[in-house]
Parts: structure tokens; C-alpha cells; sequence
């Protein structure tokens, strides 16, 4: 279902009414759409902003994904994609789109705002098999915003099997965790040394 807070060129407002609306301060961009300039910024719209991009058979993946999910404050200028259906697409993949003909597994997949994406331990699976800096920024800000993330992403990763740069992926991943782990208390040290 639509959300009532977003706003697409053409659909209940015209591009010169959007436009103005836009100029007045009544509406902010937010992805591909538009939404009120009080609205609070969520997943939902996040994600629902994306609609008209993905459609039915697209799914938000990699820096797409972290944005819907809160660890990027800005979407992407190209939006990750992988399909979400089982069968291949005929389509044609617009430019704004980095498009990965592979299927995502539905246990991995999240509708969200109407759309398709990654859940948070595959995002992170993603984003640390791809190690340049914008995707290691977002895995590290995913994985700060949400604890425990990175070890049930190593766990998600070791139950994958042959991966590109997996290999690489764990060593990160095995780091974002450590990171995460409590310092040892005195009480941990003694016991551990006695």
C-alpha cells in the first residue's frame, strides 16, 4: 500500500505542482519522491520512495538497502539492485540502477514501504564483500547502529558457502564484532588467568 506522505511526479500532483509545493517549503525530496516538510523520515519512506524504481520484481541491495535502513543519511546516486523474483528479467535496467541479475532468497528479503530489501544481516554480508569506501563506511554505520549485527553477518556469510571476497568480507566483519564486544572486566581476567 501507497503511503499518503509520498508524493511522485504525475501521480496525485502535477511536476509544476510538486514543484511549487517544493519552492513554498511545503514538501522536502526524499529518494525519488517527495514527502511534507514536517513528515519524519523513516524506512518506510525511504523504501516507498523507491517504488516507481523497483517495482514488483527489484529489490534494494548493498548502499540502497543501508539508506532504507537508517545508516546512510543520503540514497545513493545509483541504486543497488538484485531481482526479486526467481525468474530473469526481460526489462530494461535504467541507468540510475547497478543492476545484479542474481535472485535474492526471500528469507533475506524485507517488504518494506511497498518494496523489496535486503534484511540488515544480509546488507552487511553485501556491503563487506564490496571493500571501497563508500561500502565500508555504510557497513561500519550499520553495524554501529545496530548491535550484534556484524557476528550474525559472519554467521550469515559462513552459511553461504563459495562467495566473492568472502574471505575478505570475514576478516572485516570478524573486526566490526570485536569492536562490539565488551572490554574484558578485571573479574574476566582473573578468572581466565587463575
Amino acid at each position: 500500500m501507497a503511503s499518503p506522505f509520498l508524493y511522485f511526479a504525475g501521480d496525485r500532483l502535477s511536476p509544476a505542482e510538486l514543484s511549487a509545493a517544493r519552492l513554498d517549503g511545503h514538501l522536502v525530496e526524499l529518494g525519488d519522491a517527495y514527502i511534507p516538510a514536517d513528515a519524519v523520515e523513516t524506512r518506510e519512506l525511504r523504501a516507498g520512495s523507491l517504488r516507481e524504481l523497483l517495482g514488483d520484481t527489484l529489490a534494494a541491495t548493498h548502499l540502497s538497502a543501508a539508506w532504507v535502513h537508517g545508516a546512510l543519511a543520503e540514497p545513493p546516486v545509483r541504486h543497488t539492485v538484485q531481482r526479486a523474483v526467481a525468474r530473469r528479467l526481460h526489462q530494461v535496467i535504467g541507468r540510475r540502477l547497478v543492476y545484479r541479475d542474481l535472485s535474492v532468497d526471500p528469507d533475506d528479503l524485507a517488504t518494506i514501504g511497498g518494496v523489496s530489501v535486503t534484511v540488515p544481516v544480509r546488507t552487511l554480508a553485501d556491503l563487506s564483500r564490496v571493500m571501497d569506501a563508500d561500502h565500508v563506511r555504510a557497513a561500519r554505520l550499520i553495524a554501529d547502529a545496530m548491535p550484534g549485527l556484524a557476528a550474525r553477518s559472519i554467521g550469515w556469510l559462513h552459511a553461504h558457502g563459495a562467495l566473492p571476497n568472502k574471505r575478505a568480507a570475514l576478516v572485516f566483519l570478524r573486526q566490526l564484532a570485536a569492536l562490539e564486544a565488551p572490554a574484558p572486566t578485571q573479574d574476566d581476567v582473573t578468572r581466565y588467568t587463575s
